[in-house]
């Protein structure tokens, strides 16, 4: 079952509202968000959440030491004593990333844990759901076959590279506008895995190259030498934009848009990233409206949304709807465009 991040997202909250413990097995390339959107349902339903890398652990890392104890009459056992990092109560996500990377003895004791919910004298308490990862084999990752028994028992789900459900992630995350601009004028950039590269543009690639642009670093140790050259020369076309705040103040009538479609692109999402209230919003959407032609009034509008959505503003985007007709039906358009994908 392919899915893209968010549709990810809306099926892991639903086996968790649902309380289906069932082992669940999320595949996808290197980068692309796997164990982020777990972590973030984890925290929308107040759960704990333990992130296992299979791949750096021994046997006896997951089942413990044996400790003898004596009878007191010359005799004794010895006890598995689990790892500390295994939960012993509450309600949780217990997360084994990376699970066919690790070799199939590590596989093989992670398969009981999986399948009966125990290892050694370890029992996982009831209220905890376990949900693995892993990369597939065509994406040139070093990993091993998973064994049949192991994988019968898993739903299987593979997340796959999706711009919109990035980018509601990235204005969500108040990723820096350039970088959001950038992949919004080049999308197929999001995730273009070269192996053959130590660095290559993905969703956790562009998350670290925004952090580096906005320390003011050149971003292509994160993205590589391709993206990082065509990212900076996308920088650079913002020397040519108009003021974006006096438009946001709404006094940008006598601005021009520029006709460069990177320019335009720069414009359009610098307007939607950068407008903090409805006021600001609908003066970036009228100035749009006499300087741009549809297509550019509903890429900011999709933007917008995007954006309003992910950080809870929907107060804001209820009052735009009322403001203009032809706003409001862009902004239904959006949502239904967004319901129907």
């Amino acid at each position: 079952m392919s899915l893209t991040a968010a549709e990810l997202q809306t099926y892991l909250h639903a086996l968790v509202r649902g309380d289906l413990k069932l082992a669940t097995m999320i595949w996808g390339p290197p980068g692309v968000g796997k164990s982020s959107v777990v972590a973030q349902v984890a925290a929308a339903h107040g759960l704990d959440f333990v992130d296992v890398r299979l791949s750096q652990l021994a046997p006896t890392d997951l089942r413990g030491l044996p400790v003898p104890e004596s009878d007191g009459q010359g005799g004794g056992v010895s006890r598995w004593y689990p790892p500390e990092f295994l939960p012993r109560d509450g309600r949780g996500i217990l997360f084994l990333d990376e699970v066919n990377m690790a070799p199939p003895t590590m596989q093989g004791m992670a398969q009981q844990l999986i399948l009966d919910r125990r290892v050694g004298s370890y029992e996982l308490p009831d209220g905890w759901f376990v949900w693995a990862a892993g990369n597939r084999k065509e994406d040139r990752a070093s990993v091993f076959d998973m064994p049949a028994p192991l994988a019968n028992r898993f739903l299987h789900l593979t997340v796959r590279p999706d711009f919109d459900s990035w980018r509601a992630y990235a204005l969500g995350r108040n990723l820096h506008e350039h970088v959001i601009a950038f992949l919004t004028f080049r999308p197929e950039l999001l995730h273009r895995l070269d192996p053959q590269q130590p660095a290559w543009p993905s969703p956790r690639a562009w998350e670290m190259a925004s952090r580096l642009h906005r320390a003011g670093l050149d971003a292509t140790p994160a993205i590589g030498e391709a993206a990082g050259a065509e990212f900076s020369a996308f920088v650079r076309l913002y020397e040519q934009l108009p003021d974006l705040g006096i438009v946001l103040e709404g006094r940008g009538a006598g601005l021009r848009l520029p006709d460069e479609p990177s320019v335009r692109y720069a414009a359009v999402v610098g307007l939607a990233a950068r407008a903090a209230t409805a006021d600001e919003a609908y003066h970036a959407f009228t100035w749009l409206a006499d300087s741009a032609g549809p297509e550019w009034l509903q890429l900011y509008v999709a933007t917008l949304v995007s954006k309003f959505q992910a950080i809870g503003q929907l107060a804001d985007l209820a009052e735009l709807v009322g403001r203009d007709e032809r706003l409001a039906t862009l902004v239904q358009t959006t949502l239904s465009l967004t319901e129907s994908a």
